[in-house]
């Protein structure tokens, strides 16, 4: 699924003073990405000093539900 990497790098070029987690929020929104594709690329993609660690499934979670279309994003 490499048009999510292309998709974030687009958004990095065009913003480079965003950090990466800020990036991939935007690469991902509203754009239907499973989870398993989601927390593969978040790993890969996102530094390691853009999220606290113990944080990381409440951000996952967070990142499922952004990637689903708007009409079913309800927290």
């Amino acid at each position: 699924m490499k048009s999510l990497e292309r998709r974030l790098n687009k958004i990095q070029k065009r913003n480079p003073y965003w950090n990466s987690y800020i990036c991939f929020v935007e690469a991902i929104k509203d754009q239907g990405f499973s989870n398993q594709t989601i927390h593969r690329w978040f790993y890969k993609l996102v530094e390691k000093d853009d999220y606290v660690k113990n944080e990381v499934k409440q951000l996952l979670f967070y990142l499922e539900c952004l990637s689903k279309p708007s009409d079913d994003n309800k927290f």
